[in-house]
């Protein structure tokens, strides 16, 4: 059988082998294009049954090759007889077939009677479970060869029907024919076999489908096979075995670049070559259709975006009804949940509590709940970003210096900043969109994903701070640590005892000084005593754990990531484990972490509504701290800001906007950066952190909403639809997000370490989804064991390797001046 690829019975007889391409003898094809020009050729045939076919193909021979009735009436009544189908047994039924029945088998000689075709589908038909593979609307081709000891001479018969027939119990499930092909003759002629196998994989070849779908004549069929040979590469014999069967290539050629003659392949395709490096090897360059038009009338892109996106707005609820969202809401909403915990501790820090973990989990909450609501794509993740971050940072030490309030400065630079948005967005800014090319969006796109790397490990190295490591311990040394307990009581002189497990005891007032009793650290540090020595603060195991928790559930996210294409289990339990293959990594590590015990670090989740720092309030006074020319001069940093803004918002749309993403809703970069530009004002105004688009949790959002095909034929890989387009995951993560102070005691025996696993997967699956990753490869790769990539076939291996130390230059630059002094000029050097 054959859909797209060959599937063989295997010598048992019980089971269809694997899928693989098939591989056909020259000469069988030489002999079908014989068959098409001297058999019967019934085109656009008017029939019902498989019976009415029989007869007006016997009675339509050419007089030649024309048949005896008796040879016509036993040809008929071999050709009517019941096909035996092959079952597809599993393993179940197969052990439970070798249990019940071992001498169920017949003996060589037995033949059992056969029955004539049945009308009408059998039950084996329709419950067949192959019948999910087929894909949907297909039609069936069947094809009958043989040999046959009454034939004297081959019969050949090709049959096109001018509708879908249900032919009975002739298909192995119920399915609509379309052709058939006949070939019978005497056993003199040994390839009846092979031909039969030419004729399948003709008629599954998608462009003979169309030759043989509108062919008038049989010159026009004959025209199709000359086609299919000129196409034709043969492997020499001797060079290769015949036995060996091709598995099925990951990816399938597109059928189009046959049709149409691509003026690149008939030139060299050497690294010489630099001709074809233009959309080929970048397919997933921003579409710059009308979404980045110029109107030249005020805000007039951003009427168009909202006119585009309003059709859409009742579907990007209802397409939300499915499992794999709440898969994506869970894992978005724990990495939200880190990524707030861990910058808002980082401004916390920075701004002296004047923003903080609360500010940060309202903030996120508040504005990334309106961008879902209103955006114009609503697939985009606000959230705290680092080069936000680094301002935030040098503007708090710039009112420092300068004795100026903080708060009040930020207001007036964030309602500039939210005035320049507006101004940009009713200019139409947004049609600069068009020029990022691949070099910005990569190098933006590398930048922002090795912040969340770098971070991860920067706060799992910092854990070695807290639970140091006992670097002087010695395997000699009777004790496993060394701590002093030092007690002064009311009746007694000091105390002094080593801790090993636990502490000596402490005599009782009522006991001897000899009488037992079990003293912890704990219990040392109540009763007012103080611990001396060289590793009183050190944790056993913590640190060592929390790094295997921290690379365990990293690995944990990428295995089952990949399970979707691995070989075990049905579809639909790969599918599963794939979509909640986040959510499953961090339970597996949390539940290791409780076997275990250990007093590892936890996730911190503020339990009380009030601000962070007691001497500001909620709403931000914007007169009076600071003298009265500052709400001026506020707009010259807010320049500066309004470009960083511009530019993380615009990449990550970009880069979110792809075409390989095959969204059907369309963009909105007018309308987002309009409510980027207004949430700006409000957060300023309220005194939360500025929020833009997180360009990887955004992709780790896009990735965890992939559509793909249900069905698939035996040996094809799922086919990517595109995303599941819709706001309901975005506005669920960020009401979780508010409702997070009141689930402290459930995310509390949540283990940082698990959530930082879960920031370097998000941060090295976004670094390999871009080319760049795999230019950086090819610099350490010699010639001979690089990939067969497209470009590389067009453009020279030293080009290549200057645009990618151009690009690793630059990312250093950016990378040293987000670190040093000079980071308030970081938005122009994006």
């Amino acid at each position: 059988r054959w859909i797209k690829f060959e599937e063989k019975v295997e010598d048992g007889g019980e089971r269809w082998s694997a899928p693989h391409v098939p591989a056909l003898p020259l000469h069988s094809l030489f002999q079908l294009r014989m068959c098409l020009q001297k058999g019967t050729v019934l085109l656009d045939l008017d029939a019902t049954s498989f019976k009415e076919i029989i007869d007006k193909v016997l009675s339509g021979q050419p007089e030649e090759g024309e048949l005896q009735p008796a040879l016509r009436e036993r040809l008929a009544a071999l050709l009517l007889l019941q096909p035996q189908h092959q079952p597809t047994k599993s393993l179940l039924q197969l052990v439970a077939e070798l249990g019940l029945s071992p001498c169920r088998g017949k003996a060589k000689g037995e033949s059992e009677p056969r029955t004539q075709l049945s009308k009408t589908p059998l039950k084996e038909q329709l419950r067949n479970r192959f019948k999910k593979k087929v894909p949907p609307g297909a039609e069936a081709a069947h094809v009958a060869v043989g040999e046959v000891e009454f034939l004297e001479k081959p019969f050949a018969a090709f049959i096109r029907l001018r509708h879908g027939v249900s032919l009975g119990s002739l298909a192995e499930v119920s399915l609509p024919s379309r052709f058939l092909f006949i070939l019978l003759g005497p056993a003199k002629v040994k390839a009846y076999h092979e031909v039969g196998r030419a004729m399948a994989t003709l008629l599954t070849d998608e462009l003979f489908q169309r030759v043989a779908l509108q062919a008038e004549h049989r010159e026009d069929l004959i025209t199709g096979i000359e086609a299919f040979l000129d196409e034709l590469i043969v492997l020499p014999p001797g060079k290769w075995d015949p036995s060996t069967r091709i598995p099925p290539p990951s990816h399938l050629p597109s059928p189009r670049r046959r049709t149409a003659v691509d003026p690149l392949d008939q030139q060299p395709h050497g690294n010489g070559d630099m001709t074809a490096a233009g959309d080929r090897a970048s397919p997933g360059h921003p579409r710059s259709g009308e979404e980045l038009e110029r109107t030249g009338r005020l805000f007039g892109g951003l009427l168009r975006d909202i006119r585009r996106k309003a059709p859409w707005y009742g579907s990007d609820f209802s397409d939300a009804l499915h499992p794999q969202c709440l898969s994506a809401v869970l894992y978005i909403y724990l990495a939200t949940v880190t990524n707030a915990i861990t910058f808002g501790g980082m401004l916390g820090d920075a701004t002296a509590n004047m923003q903080g973990v609360l500010e940060s989990f309202l903030g996120t909450a508040f504005a990334g709940f309106i961008f879902c609501l209103f955006a114009g794509q609503p697939l985009t993740i606000l959230s705290s970003t680092g080069p936000v971050l680094v301002f935030e940072r040098l503007l708090y030490s710039f009112s420092q210096d300068h004795n100026l309030d903080y708060l009040e400065l930020r207001l007036w630079i964030g309602l500039w900043v939210a005035f320049y948005g507006v101004v940009l967005v009713a200019t139409e800014a947004s049609h600069l969109v068009q020029y990022f090319t691949r070099f910005t969006e990569e190098g933006f796109c590398a930048l922002i994903s090795l912040i969340f790397i770098y971070d991860s490990l920067k706060k799992m190295l910092s854990l070695a701070d807290a639970f140091p490591i006992n670097w002087h311990y010695r395997l000699d040394n009777v004790t496993s640590y060394s701590c002093t307990c030092n007690l002064r009581r009311l009746f007694n002189p000091i105390f002094t005892c080593l801790s090993v497990l636990q502490c000596p005891p402490l005599p009782s007032i009522q006991s001897p000084p000899a009488t037992p009793a079990g003293l912890s650290r704990t219990q040392c540090l109540d009763r007012g005593g103080h611990l001396l020595g060289t590793s009183c603060q050190y944790v056993p195991d913590v640190t060592l754990i929390s790094f295997l928790l921290f690379g365990g559930t990293s690995l944990f996210c990428i295995a089952l990531r990949r399970f979707r294409s691995s070989r075990y289990f049905p579809v639909a339990v790969r599918k599963l484990v794939s979509d909640f293959a986040v959510i499953l990594a961090i339970l597996a590590s949390c539940t290791v972490d409780a076997v275990l015990g250990l007093e590892t670090p936890k996730l911190l989740v503020p339990s009380e509504l009030k601000p962070t720092n007691p001497a500001r309030g909620w709403i931000i006074s914007p007169f009076g701290a600071n003298p009265w020319w500052v709400c001026l001069v506020s707009a010259v940093p807010a320049v500066l800001v309004t470009i960083l803004i511009f530019m993380d918002q615009q990449i990550t749309a970009v880069i979110l906007n792809r075409r390989e993403y095959k969204l059907q809703k369309g963009a909105g970069f007018h309308l987002d950066l309009l409510c980027v530009s207004l949430l700006m004002a409000v957060t300023s105004v309220i005194g939360l952190p500025w929020y833009v688009s997180a360009t990887v949790i955004s992709l780790a959002h896009m990735e965890s909403l992939r559509k793909e095909s249900a069905t698939s034929a035996p040996g094809e890989h799922p086919k990517f639809l595109g995303i599941r387009e819709q706001r309901l995951t975005g506005l669920a993560v960020f009401i979780l997000m508010g409702a997070s102070v009141f689930l402290a005691p459930v995310l509390k025996h949540i283990p940082m370490p698990v959530l930082y696993g879960v920031f370097l997967h998000m941060g090295a699956t976004a670094l390999n989804s871009i080319q760049f990753t795999d230019r950086v490869r090819l610099l350490l790769m010699p010639a001979k064991h690089q990939p067969d990539l497209v470009y590389l076939r067009h453009v020279p291996l030293r080009r290549v390797h200057l645009f990618t130390i151009i690009q690793l230059l630059c990312l250093a630059l950016l990378w040293i001046l987000k670190s040093t002094a000079a980071a308030i000029i970081f938005p122009v050097m994006v």
